[in-house]
């Protein structure tokens, strides 16, 4: 039986493809297999792919028609038969050591799901990588240890303060695990996808390893992706994932996430309406539009007016005051001197 099925899902990276396929086809951790899912790729990658199955036996190919990451993703597992799943993005690359460690810290403590880090690395180079990993202090977790995290997993009370990073690209999870959760995972949310089978995958652990100091996976980050424009969709996006992940965390009936993911929604929105001023190409009076979108939405309101984080800078406070204020302008101009970045 394969140990650890690496699922990668594909679509118009003919480029960048080749070094995402070497990086797992390089791992000191041997006993893998490759399930590179052929999105409905309307460049050459499906050919990539192809090429690179008859180059090493590991690597299945499926190709399908595009239905985006979470349909992919789940194509991948349901054709795999590794004890474990993996996720890698066909735009990022791995070290070699990654599979192995985590599976060593799989066997060790007999993990439902093992934790690691990931580094962004940037195309400007002028830019300094960042590391990232979920803010866990200990390298095992048990059932018991896993429930003492349930009241600050998803917010601690500071602003995004998250305990988990729900990415699942740094995640081994058991493959059961994936089976009985995957069915949640809807194609509707496209932004935070990741947290729609992390929670419910954690929510059933009955244990849970850290490879601490560990960044294996490398998150790129192109141009194109560190300037592109504001997305006018997000604040529905985001309204989508919230509502998702809620129905999840109801449905499991073991932990009611509900505050925590107000406050996860309310970092998010302001974000987004940050992006929205900062990003934005078509003036004042359009960035100023923007926010009393954000300003005047119903679950934005909500979420201001019930949020639960006592742990806020005075800065973020006040914005998040100036918000429920309506104070357009003055949100306007915290945005452009203040969140630059």
């Amino acid at each position: 039986m394969v140990d650890i099925s690496v699922i990668v899902p594909v679509y118009n990276v003919e480029d960048l493809l080749p070094r995402c396929i070497e990086s797992i086809m390089a791992q000191t951790k041997k006993n893998i297999e490759i399930i590179l899912v052929n999105d409905g790729a309307t460049d050459n990658s499906g050919a990539v792919c192809d090429d690179y199955a008859k180059k090493d036996e590991r690597i299945r190919v499926i190709h399908k028609p595009n239905g985006g990451l979470t349909s992919a993703r789940k194509a991948g597992a349901e054709v795999a038969t590794g004890r474990y799943l993996g996720f890698v993005d066909s735009d990022d690359w791995i070290d070699e050591d990654m599979y192995k460690r985590m599976w060593e810290s799989a066997c060790k403590y007999n993990s439902d799901i093992v934790v690691c880090g990931l580094v962004f690395d940037y195309e400007d180079t002028s830019i300094p990588k960042r590391n990232e990993i979920s803010d866990f202090e200990k390298e095992y977790y048990s059932r018991h240890d896993l429930e003492e995290l349930f009241p600050v997993l998803i917010n601690d009370g500071r602003f995004f303060g998250r305990k988990l990073q729900p990415a699942r690209v740094t995640k081994l999870y058991r493959k059961e695990l994936v089976d009985e959760n995957m069915l949640l995972c809807k194609e509707e949310v496209t932004v935070g996808e990741d947290m729609q089978l992390t929670l419910p995958v954690l929510l059933e652990a009955k244990s849970m390893s850290v490879v601490k100091d560990f960044y294996p996976y490398h998150y790129w980050f192109n141009q194109k992706s560190m300037t592109g424009k504001f997305d006018p969709k997000y604040l529905d996006k985001i309204k989508i994932m919230d509502k998702r992940l809620k129905e999840i965390s109801a449905e499991k009936g073991i932990f009611d996430f509900a505050p925590q993911l107000t406050n996860d929604f309310l970092g998010l929105a302001v974000i987004g309406l940050k992006n929205g001023v900062i990003r934005n190409t078509e003036g004042k009076e359009s960035a100023l539009a923007i926010i009393k979108t954000y300003c005047n939405d119903e679950m934005v309101v909500e979420a201001l007016e019930t949020h639960t984080m006592d742990k806020l800078p005075i800065t973020i406070k006040v914005f998040l005051q100036l918000m429920k204020m309506k104070q357009y302008q003055i949100c306007f101009w915290i945005c452009k001197l203040f969140f630059k970045n």
